[in-house]
């Protein structure tokens, strides 16, 4: 892990920028481990013997990228995870899509994960497996033919975002998973901008920005200084 993808960093909290096509923990082979990376990053600078311990709190899809936290702590592991349990923290989101929608809205679903399908779906009206998904989003700019969306999670649901403007008829860029026409140079047009959470032990709000990937387009990126 670079430095430059430390985002905050003291003794109970870890906040990152996760590159795309990286996942978050669990990782195969022949893919890069955000957590591993992370470790290692640790125990070099601070040249910790034996195992690092990272608490994994919240995780990014592998093609999305952003901010992603870890508890340093057992302690501080607990109090993050029940803060997003409780839907505490604040997780700002930016999106590239195809087609012009709504300058703003608010989107609810009932999203279901059919047993061993890679793909989130709305579900069914009254299916009992189905969780309910909150969204708010905004448009910040269209451009020929393509929206760039601010997007706030009020739920936290596999896919929610991705699933969500899917069947709103506005796939993400690079999306085939969700039916996404248009390509995108690595992993998806989703961007996880923006985390705020109160930091476990000090009692005081943290928020960490990613900067937008290089490769994301010029009309995207002059909202958004790095």
């Amino acid at each position: 892990m670079h430095p430059s993808q430390i985002l905050y960093e003291d003794n109970h909290l870890l906040i990152v920028d996760k590159p795309a096509d990286w996942v978050v923990q669990g990782a195969q082979e022949d893919q890069q481990s955000l957590l591993e990376s992370a470790r290692s990053y640790i125990k070099r600078k601070y040249h910790k013997p034996g195992n690092v311990f990272l608490g994994v709190v919240s995780r990014l899809d592998a093609p999305v990228t952003g901010v992603v936290p870890f508890a340093r702590t057992s302690k501080g592991a607990a109090r993050l995870s029940e803060q997003f349990r409780a839907r505490a923290p604040r997780k700002v989101y930016l999106a590239i899509v195809e087609g012009n929608g709504p300058a703003s809205g608010r989107v609810e679903h009932d999203l279901i994960r059919p047993p061993g399908s890679s793909v989130t779906k709305v579900a069914r009206a009254g299916d009992p497996a189905a969780q309910h998904a909150i969204l708010e989003y905004r448009c910040v700019q269209s451009h020929a033919g393509n929206s760039l969306l601010e997007i706030e999670l009020i739920t936290g649901r596999k896919h929610q975002i991705r699933c969500q403007l899917a069947a709103l008829g506005h796939p993400i860029h690079g999306d085939r998973l969700y039916g996404a026409r248009a390509a995108f140079p690595r992993g998806i047009a989703l961007h996880c901008r923006q985390l705020s959470v109160i930091h476990p032990t000090l009692g005081t709000a943290i928020e960490a920005v990613a900067p937008l990937p290089i490769y994301w387009p010029a009309w995207a990126k002059q909202h958004y200084l790095p």
